[in-house]
């Protein structure tokens, strides 16, 4: 089995995600040239293999084209068919470990592919409502039957086959504070609005009046993130604030676009 990672300036969080994932064949990680030593910590890291040979991870260094085409990229240099995809935040729980072990023992495999909750820690607490758990993942799968698909940057897995579910959790380690978490949101609306604008999204306008508080809705109290306490509030917040922002930013895209228009 293959690990694939992709990576930009993740050297706070890289040691640990492969410290996760250290019984695996082959790890490769596809760096889109960090300015940090996030490939000198990966180039220097040493796993030892199922069969007990030690794995050195490949890096690879390469321009940012898109979540979808460089997590694709990544699983095309994989050497085995069985490939597992996680971010640099992201740590693979000793419980989700043993299944996946347990999963790829049976010869051949019951399933193409298996998804795994994913459960995110945020504010000093394993969040477990607002819609942010279980978040099942397809992350581990035959390369030969998927492949990312989706829009950036919200990518996913598609496969063609049978798909099972495991039980082990998928540890997240998305934002190390408030901060940090409205930084990323910045970052991704960025993405989502011009995906949105390629696409000729209409009415921003109005998808900001109405889409916001039914997202916060749906978070603090449809997924119960009010039983979460004031962290289930703030994340309920920062949730509507990433869609107004997003529809925001299209119609600033969508002004800037009509005003630079030739007269007819």
């Amino acid at each position: 089995m293959t690990v694939c990672m992709i990576t930009k300036n993740e050297e706070l969080n890289l040691l640990e995600a492969l410290r996760g994932v250290d019984f695996v064949d082959e790890i490769v990680v596809v760096d889109s040239r960090s300015s940090d030593r996030t490939r000198e910590i990966a180039a220097a890291f040493r796993a030892r293999g199922f069969d007990g040979s030690e794995v050195v991870p490949r890096v690879i260094e390469r321009d940012w084209p898109g979540h979808v085409e460089q997590k694709n990229f990544a699983i095309d240099q994989a050497r085995h068919d069985w490939v597992l995809c996680i971010d640099a935040d992201e740590r693979v729980s000793p419980e989700l470990h043993r299944e996946i072990e347990e999963a790829l023992s049976t010869d051949p495999p019951t399933a193409d592919g298996f998804t795994m909750p994913r459960k995110t820690y945020y504010l000093g607490r394993w969040i477990e409502r607002s819609g942010w758990y279980p978040d099942r993942k397809l992350r581990l799968f035959r390369r030969s039957c998927g492949r990312w698909g989706g829009t950036n940057p919200h990518d996913h897995v598609s496969v063609e086959g049978v798909v099972k579910e495991l039980k082990g959790d998928l540890h997240h380690y998305s934002y190390h504070s408030m901060a940090d978490h409205i930084r990323t949101i910045n970052f991704f609306t960025d993405i989502a609005a011009r995906e949105k604008f390629k696409k000729r999204v209409r009415f921003p306008l109005l998808r900001m009046l109405v889409q916001p508080p039914f997202k916060f809705f749906k978070m603090f109290v449809i997924k119960q993130g009010f039983r979460e306490g004031m962290v289930g509030f703030i994340v309920a917040v920062l949730g509507a604030l990433y869609v107004f922002l997003k529809y925001a930013k299209l119609w600033e895209l969508q002004e800037r676009d009509w005003k630079d228009a030739p007269v007819p």
